[in-house]
């Protein structure tokens, strides 16, 4: 499903931020992206959504090299992609429902429709009860959930997290990744970035190690 063949990235040259990395990922699978603050987590992330392009390599989706679509046919691809950001990026004004309706709405989906596809994902992760509440009288564990809910609910392909226990406890930590092995056993692809090593030893099956940019290792 995904390869990424000799990547570089740098934001300010001669500095790279990520340097020769060489991974491929099939469908189904369940990665973990690993390492300390700075070893390029987050840039691998932005570069499969392409919020970031590559400055050399090759990054393929399905054989097709993202970093040659065009800007006018990015939604088509992105349509493809589940994104849970670190900072859960709810909007505050909107209702839990609404916040999980929005992808659908943008991608021009029935109001009957979406309904029905918004309770789905609120149900699967039991936040249905939050439905009508705003965010900001949610815990970090329930916005967290949201923000998988959003991410699910228009059944993508390939489902990407950034830190997502970063602000969790233990426990809750537990919990969330729980959820995405859950949607892995579903049939989506997904890619966790995070730096927790607990959560690694005991749910990493394939995981990268990165080190100051680079590929330390690949287990």
């Amino acid at each position: 499903m995904l390869k990424f063949l000799g990547v570089y990235k740098s934001y300010a040259l001669p500095y790279y931020a990520i340097s020769n990395i060489n991974f491929s990922l099939k469908k189904g699978e369940f990665l973990f992206v690993t390492g300390p603050s700075g070893a390029g987590k987050t840039t691998i992330i932005k570069l499969i959504t392409r919020e970031e392009k590559r400055s050399k390599g090759k990054i393929l989706f399905e054989g097709v090299d993202i970093s040659r679509i065009p800007k006018r046919k990015l939604h088509i691809y992105r349509k493809r992609l589940g994104i849970v950001f670190q900072d859960f990026r709810l909007i505050p004004y909107l209702t839990v429902s609404e916040n999980v309706s929005l992808p659908l709405i943008l991608r021009g989906h029935r109001k009957e429709e979406t309904k029905r596809m918004a309770i789905s994902a609120l149900e699967e992760l039991e936040i249905i009860h939050k439905a009508r509440e705003l965010p900001y009288s949610l815990s970090g564990g329930e916005q967290q959930r949201v923000a998988i809910a959003r991410a699910i609910v228009g059944n993508p392909d390939l489902l990407l997290a950034d830190e997502p226990t970063g602000n969790l406890d233990p426990m809750l930590s537990r919990k969330i990744i729980k959820i995405f092995q859950r949607m892995n056993l579903k049939g989506i692809t997904v890619i966790i970035a995070t730096h927790d090593s607990s959560l690694i030893e005991e749910f990493g099956e394939k995981v990268i190690y990165l080190s100051y940019g680079r590929v330390k290792k690949i287990l």
